[in-house]
């Protein structure tokens, strides 16, 4: 966090104002013929949701922000930005010992960004440590939503 006074917003207006973010962009990732305005849209939305969840969130809000961010740029075919997001939501999981959902996650979007990028080798690195991340995850309903992105990642 900076020590440059951020804007008098209140904890629980942030809270929601992040969530709500949060929301707006998986509404976007789903849009079918997105515009390119969209695209933007959905960029900024998520960075913003991000910075509200830096400032009142918890670490596993902060790993999913950066998590929602890299999927962002690796749908956008945008395969540096989602790279570095992807790594700072899995050093975020690697910090703080996050695991479970989110971990497989991290490594989920290690793997889509070095797809993105072209890098066979790492992308089936971490879609593999992903794939073994996901079978520990401890909710049978979480572990078959992974199971599905992951497909569709393979």
């Amino acid at each position: 966090m900076s020590d440059v006074p951020v804007p008098a917003i209140g904890e629980a207006a942030r809270r929601r104002l992040a969530a709500d973010l949060f929301n707006h962009v998986w509404a976007l990732l789903d849009t079918e013929g997105r515009t390119p305005e969209q695209d933007v849209e959905m960029i900024h939305a998520a960075h913003a949701s991000r910075h509200h969840w830096g400032e009142v969130g918890t670490p596993v809000n902060v790993a999913r922000g950066e998590w929602q961010i890299s999927r962002v740029y690796a749908t956008l075919g945008r395969g540096e930005p989602a790279l570095f997001h992807a790594e700072r939501c899995l050093e975020t999981c690697t910090e703080h010992g996050i695991g479970d959902f989110d971990l497989a996650y991290a490594h989920e979007a290690m793997a889509r960004a070095y797809r993105v990028l072209g890098d066979d080798e790492r992308t089936d690195a971490h879609a593999t440590a992903a794939a073994e991340a996901g079978e520990a995850i401890a909710a049978k309903q979480h572990r078959e939503l992974f199971a599905g992105d992951l497909a569709d990642l393979r």
